[in-house]
């Protein structure tokens, strides 16, 4: 387990090669130094992996010290990786599901100018996602999460000519910002009252130094909290999500499945302890997560561009995530994001074959009858969806019935919470086979070009075995975290929690099959505003961004410059009335002493 800093240094080495390159390394070099680092750090990754079961550190945990990164007073922050099941489960996901999208990225980007700094920063973007999940400490946690918000910026705008791609990339990384600010300050609270940063310190200190319910853990969770649902696009701070699709499709696919929104989950699941303590937040989480898998269905349900389609559609799997972590379904809320991983990719990437087959078509009402024209892709996209809307026995089923079943064991709230989740698993079924059915149902209406090439169709291959039996897997993260509750949901509910998904594909077969979607009647108004993501960009607008521009423009001058300003003219204007005073005549400076003698005397008298 030496080993365990190669995993992300490899990538940060990859980075460095091709940025020092300055974009002048041949395409052959280029995909061989980004490829190869992201599947070395894999390869690495099982190496460690079996040392860590040989050992049997499932419950232990490993610390790797490499060298000491800040000290003051009583503060020390290291650069210090710590492994343990969660931390390798994480592993699994960001190396496994990272090499393949970046094995398909070097086909998919291939006639690109800048190929070689689009690797870079790919690169980068892993190496981030490995030091958040390998930090044994909150501040080197920090680190790497500045880190894929930054990476997310230059890949989200890295076709930057395009203003639209520039506005989309600043769009998430200011509102991911309100976040990262929250956790920030969750961070500094915590050294307050803890005296540490280290996780597994915090882990002890939390059940020892905070009472169930007090306002301290509320407030510290609460914080955290809002660092969670920045980077993992949830309610509130969800609005950054869709418009991230402005980047390439492998950017999309590496950002929903593998890195960035998957954060959230894994910070609130390391520092399970302290939202233990806080019950209220708890459930927030999982109100939080309810309320944006609905919404962000509703929203899916209206789109026509097939990447903004599987962005909500992320928006609302990164939602059942948060609703398993807020009914105590720890274990389970990781094991959906592993599953979720793979098929997102798969869905992804697939997608990038369809639109790269159109020649960058990504509207579905100008595609049709792809089944027979692109039967790679349909089989490989028709997989991916059985597993997001779980169909039986796919990943997806294993995973969402276990956090569905959870739910259920809640008390007082958990029936009402598991018909939510039934409902947007109904609503996924729904949105999920409008794709399927007007994409590659009905007549044909154009000629696609189908990509050759051992870059796409294997990592597509792979993938969709993995969505398929990935339910089969069993990963370590169960061995770290809390136990989930026991018992099952009364079997008429676990039989509704199988039919509903397969009535909203049968609504999406009458209603979307053959075209019958055109002649569908329902209020455009309403269903615009779906499309708009329920108007929260033109709320955001109105209550902070017209505000600030209006003040911009009151303060234009800038009130805080004009501070400097003004003093710097009173001092001005002081020295020219003291230079006249400075005329070289005798008799003026013998009265002003005079003057000045009279009147220091006059002021002791008086006093």
């Amino acid at each position: 387990m030496q080993l365990l800093w190669l995993i992300p240094a490899l990538p940060l080495l990859g980075f460095i090669i091709l940025v020092l390159t300055r974009g002048q390394m041949a395409r052959q070099s280029a995909r061989l130094v980004g490829v190869g680092s992201i599947a070395l750090s894999a390869a690495v990754t099982l190496l460690v992996a079996s040392d860590f079961y040989a050992q049997n550190q499932s419950q232990l945990g490993f610390t790797l010290e490499l060298w000491q990164w800040m000290s003051a007073a009583d503060f020390n922050a290291g650069f210090s990786l710590y492994l343990d099941g969660l931390s390798l489960s994480m592993l699994f996901v960001i190396t496994g599901v990272g090499t393949l999208i970046h094995w398909y990225a070097s086909g998919y980007m291939w006639d690109d100018p800048d190929y070689s700094r689009f690797f870079a920063y790919m690169n980068l973007f892993v190496a981030a996602m490995l030091m958040l999940v390998l930090a044994d400490n909150l501040v080197l946690l920090f680190l790497g999460w500045e880190g894929v918000g930054v990476c997310s910026f230059l890949l989200i705008g890295f076709w930057y000519k395009d203003p639209a791609n520039g506005y989309a990339a600043r769009k998430a990384f200011i509102v991911t910002r309100a976040g990262d600010t929250a956790f920030a300050i969750g961070l500094f609270l915590l050294f307050k009252e803890l005296g540490s940063l280290h996780i597994q310190d915090l882990l002890q200190l939390a059940q020892i130094e905070f009472s169930v319910g007090a306002n301290t853990p509320t407030l510290i969770a609460a914080l955290l909290l809002g660092g969670a649902v920045g980077k993992s696009a949830q309610l509130p701070l969800q609005t950054w999500l869709p418009d991230a699709m402005a980047g390439p499709t492998p950017v999309s696919a590496l950002i929903h499945a593998a890195t960035m929104v998957t954060a959230g989950v894994y910070l609130i699941a390391r520092c399970h302890s302290i939202f233990l303590q806080a019950p209220d937040i708890l459930l927030l989480v999982a109100l939080i997560g309810l309320a944006t898998l609905l919404i962000a269905g509703f929203s899916a349900l209206n789109q026509n561009d097939i990447k903004r389609v599987l962005a909500y559609s992320t928006m609302s799997q990164i939602g059942y995530m948060f609703f398993a972590l807020g009914v105590g379904a720890w274990s389970e809320s990781i094991f959906h994001l592993m599953t979720h991983a793979l098929f997102k990719a798969l869905l992804f990437m697939t997608a990038g074959s369809i639109i790269l087959a159109l020649h960058h078509e990504q509207d579905i009402r100008a595609m049709g009858g792809l089944r027979k024209q692109l039967p790679v892709p349909f089989w490989c996209f028709l997989i991916g969806t059985a597993c997001l809307v779980a169909l039986p026995p796919t990943s997806g089923f294993v995973s969402k019935e276990a956090i569905l079943n959870a739910s259920w064991q809640l008390p007082i709230y958990g029936p009402w919470l598991w018909a939510g989740g039934v409902f947007g698993a109904c609503l996924t079924a729904l949105y999920s086979f409008r794709l399927i059915f007007m994409v590659f149902g009905g007549e044909s209406t154009c000629q696609p070009e189908e990509p050759k090439g051992w870059q796409f169709h294997p990592p597509l291959l792979i993938l969709a075995v993995l969505s398929l039996f990935g339910g089969l897997l069993v990963l370590p993260a169960g061995a770290v975290l809390p136990a989930s509750p026991d018992g099952h949901a009364p079997l008429l509910a676990e039989l509704i929690a199988i039919g509903l998904p397969l009535l909203g594909i049968g609504l999406a077969y009458q209603i979307y099959s053959r075209g019958q979607w055109q002649q569908l009647r329902h209020a455009p108004r309403l269903s615009h505003w779906f499309e708009q993501g329920w108007g929260f960009d033109s709320l955001y607008q109105r209550l902070l961004v017209q505000p600030l521009l209006a003040l911009s423009k009151i303060n234009k001058n800038d009130i805080i410059d004009q501070m400097p300003i003004q003093l710097a003219l009173v001092s001005s204007r002081l020295f020219t009335i003291f230079s006249r005073m400075q005329n070289g005549q005798l008799r003026i400076y013998v009265a002003s002493m005079t003057a000045a003698a009279i009147l220091i005397i006059a002021l002791t008298v008086t006093l």
